[in-house]
C-alpha cells in the first residue's frame, strides 16, 4: 500500500439515515465509505475487502453491535481491526465495559461531535495505513534477502564484499566454518539472540544456542555436503532464555568450507498456525457465537411451555412428572449446545436407539401451547417402527427447528402434518425413514427456495438469524441423511413441505421395542386423538 491508496471505513447501522449522516461527518477524510444495513452485510464485506475501521451501531435488531463485534474479533484477520461503537441508547458504564470487552477501541456516545469523530477515525485510518506500508516493505525486504542470499552463494569473496548490505537485514545471518566456529554474525543475529558478534566469533553457535534440530546434527550436515544446501525449523535458546524456533536456511559455498545460515524467528507463526488449527474444530457447528443465542432460545421456550403446562395440573401425576422430566431433557439440551458452540465440542458417547415418533410426541407436547394459541390443527401419520442410531439431543434439535418453524408459519391458524415412513434412497442406495413435516402457512417463495439451508437468510424479516436450517442441515448430513423443502401454491394456499431422510442400520419389527399402545397406533396408522387428512407434499 501506498501512502496516497484510500482505506476502507465500514459504518454498520440498521438505520439508513445515520448512516448518510455518517458519510458527511468523514467524507472530507477521503477516504473509501462503505455503510451496510445488517451484521451480515458486514460479515460479508469483511471477508471480502481490507477494512482499516469498522464504525457500527450497538442497537440493531437482527445482531446487535455486541454481538457482531465478538463475532469479528473470532476471526483471526480481524483481532486487531479497529472497531469503534456509536449508541444514543446504551451509554451507561457496564454498556462501556461490555462494548471494551467485546472488542471495542472506542465507544462513543450521542450526539456525535463531528470534529471528534473525524479525529478518532483518522488515527485508526493512519495507523491503518503505516501498517499496510511495514507489512509491503517487510515482504520487499525478505525478497531482497533471498535475492542476496543467492548471491551470495556464488562465493565466499562476494559474501565478504556484501556483508554491509546483509548488516541491514532484520534476518538472523552468520557464516561458519564445518567445525561450527563462527566467522560472521550480523546486526539481525544480535538482536535475536542477546549475543554480541565479539561474544560468539570463533565458538560453535549451536553449542551456545543449544540448537535443537529436526534430525540428528550429523544427517543435517551430511544433506548439506550432499545437496550444498538444507532448510527446516530449529529450535533455539537466547542469552535470556527464551526458547524460540527459527526457519533456518543453510547454503555451502562453491569451496565447501564455510556454511552461510539464514535465521529467520517464526516462533509467533508457529504459535498461530496451532491457535488457528485449533480453532478449526469450530466448523462442524460454525464459527459464529451468534449460534448460542439463536439455539438457546428454543430450548428456553420449550421449557416455559413446559411449566406452563405443570401450573395447570391439579397435581404431580404421571403426566405432570413425564413433562419434568422433558424439562430435564431440554435443560441438558442447552447445556449441550453451549459446549458444542463455545468449546466445539463433539458428542463423545455412543449412540443410541432412536425411536422417531416417541421422538416427535416429545416435540409436539413441548409446543402444545403453541399449537393452540395459534388455533394449528395437529394430523400425524407414524406408518414404521424403524430405529435411527443417533443422539436424541441433535435430532430432537432439528425436529424442534421444523415444527418451530411451521407454527411462526401460521400465525391465523392451519394444519401442521408430522408423517413418519420408511424410504429409499436410490442415489446411494441407502434405506431409512422420512420425517416430513408439512404446513399450510404463509409458504415460500420461488426466489427464497435455494437459499433456506444459508446461513444468515432468513424469511421472518427481523425476527431470526437464520442459522435455524443452516444447523439442521449440518446435523442432517452429519447422520449421511439428507433435508430437502418443497413449497406450492393450489386453490386453497399455500402448502410446505420439509423432509428429512435418516439411513437406518436396520428395520426393527413393528412389535420390536414398541409398546402395546404404540403397537396400536402403529397398526391404526395414528394415535386416536388426532387426524390424518393431510398428505405429505413430497408424495
Amino acid at each position: 500500500m501506498a501512502a496516497d491508496d484510500k482505506v476502507n471505513i465500514l459504518m454498520v447501522d440498521d438505520q439508513l439515515a445515520k448512516l448518510l449522516s455518517y458519510e458527511v461527518i468523514l467524507a472530507d477524510l477521503g477516504e473509501n465509505l462503505i455503510k451496510v444495513t445488517s451484521a451480515s452485510q458486514a460479515l460479508s464485506i469483511l471477508l471480502k475487502t481490507d477494512v482499516a475501521v469498522v464504525l457500527m451501531d450497538v442497537s440493531m435488531p437482527d445482531v446487535d453491535g455486541f454481538e457482531l463485534a465478538e463475532l469479528i474479533r473470532q476471526h483471526p484477520r480481524f483481532q486487531k481491526t479497529a472497531i469503534i461503537f456509536i449508541s444514543g441508547v446504551h451509554l451507561t458504564d457496564s454498556d462501556r465495559i461490555q462494548g471494551y470487552r467485546s472488542g471495542a477501541v472506542d465507544y462513543i456516545s450521542v450526539p456525535v461531535v463531528p470534529e471528534v469523530l473525524r479525529a478518532k477515525i483518522n488515527i485508526f485510518v493512519e495507523l491503518h495505513r503505516k501498517t499496510r506500508m511495514l507489512e509491503s516493505l517487510n515482504s520487499e525486504l525478505e525478497k531482497r534477502v533471498t535475492v542476496r542470499t543467492a548471491e551470495l552463494e556464488k562465493s565466499e569473496e562476494q559474501f565478504r564484499m556484501r556483508a554491509e548490505l546483509v548488516e541491514l537485514a532484520s534476518e538472523a545471518i552468520m557464516v561458519r566454518g564445518l567445525d561450527g566456529a563462527l566467522q560472521f554474525w550480523n546486526t539481525g543475529a544480535e538482536n535475536l539472540y542477546g549475543w554480541s558478534r565479539e561474544e560468539v566469533l570463533g565458538r560453535d553457535v549451536h553449542q551456545i544456542l543449544q540448537t535443537v534440530f529436526p534430525l540428528p546434527r550429523t544427517e543435517v550436515e551430511n544433506t548439506l555436503r550432499e545437496r550444498r544446501s538444507w532448510q527446516g525449523n530449529l529450535t533455539q535458546t537466547t542469552r535470556a532464555g527464551t526458547e524460540i524456533v527459527v526457519a533456518c536456511q543453510k547454503t555451502m559455498n562453491r569451496e565447501g568450507n564455510a556454511v552461510l545460515e539464514v535465521g529467520r524467528d517464526i516462533t509467533a507463526q508457529v504459535r498461530a498456525e496451532e491457535a488457528l488449527r485449533e480453532t478449526e474444530r469450530l466448523a462442524a457447528m460454525g464459527r459464529v457465537a451468534g449460534i448460542i443465542a439463536h439455539e438457546i432460545n428454543n430450548p428456553l421456550a420449550a421449557i416455559t411451555n413446559i411449566f406452563y403446562l405443570l401450573r395447570n395440573h391439579a397435581s404431580l401425576d404421571d403426566e405432570a412428572r413425564h413433562y419434568a422430566d422433558l424439562a430435564e431433557q431440554e435443560l441438558q439440551r442447552v447445556s449441550h449446545i453451549a459446549r458444542q458452540t463455545l468449546s466445539f465440542y463433539r458428542e463423545s458417547k455412543q449412540p443410541v436407539s432412536v425411536f422417531m415418533p416417541e421422538l416427535l410426541d416429545d416435540v409436539l407436547a413441548l409446543q402444545e401451547r403453541a399449537l393452540r394459541d395459534n388455533r394449528i390443527d395437529v394430523r400425524k401419520r407414524y406408518l414404521t417402527a424403524s430405529r435411527v442410531q443417533g443422539f436424541p439431543v441433535e435430532l430432537r434439535q432439528v425436529l424442534l427447528n421444523l415444527i418451530g418453524n411451521g407454527i411462526q408459519a401460521m400465525p391465523e391458524g392451519g394444519v401442521l402434518g408430522i408423517y413418519v415412513r420408511e424410504a429409499t434412497d436410490w442415489t446411494r442406495e441407502l434405506h431409512g425413514i422420512a420425517i416430513s413435516i408439512v404446513d399450510t402457512g404463509v409458504g415460500i417463495q420461488p426466489e427464497d427456495a435455494h437459499r433456506l439451508f444459508q446461513p444468515f437468510f432468513s424469511t421472518k424479516s427481523t425476527k431470526g438469524t437464520g442459522l435455524g436450517l443452516w444447523i439442521s442441515k449440518g446435523i442432517v448430513q452429519k447422520y449421511d441423511g439428507r433435508i430437502s423443502c418443497r413449497s406450492y401454491r393450489n386453490q386453497s394456499g399455500w402448502t410446505t413441505c420439509f423432509r428429512v431422510f435418516l439411513p437406518v442400520a436396520r428395520i426393527l419389527n413393528a412389535t420390536e421395542g414398541v409398546s402395546g399402545e404404540e403397537e396400536e397406533q402403529d397398526r391404526n396408522g395414528t394415535p386416536a386423538n388426532h387426524k390424518t387428512e393431510l398428505q405429505p407434499a413430497e408424495k
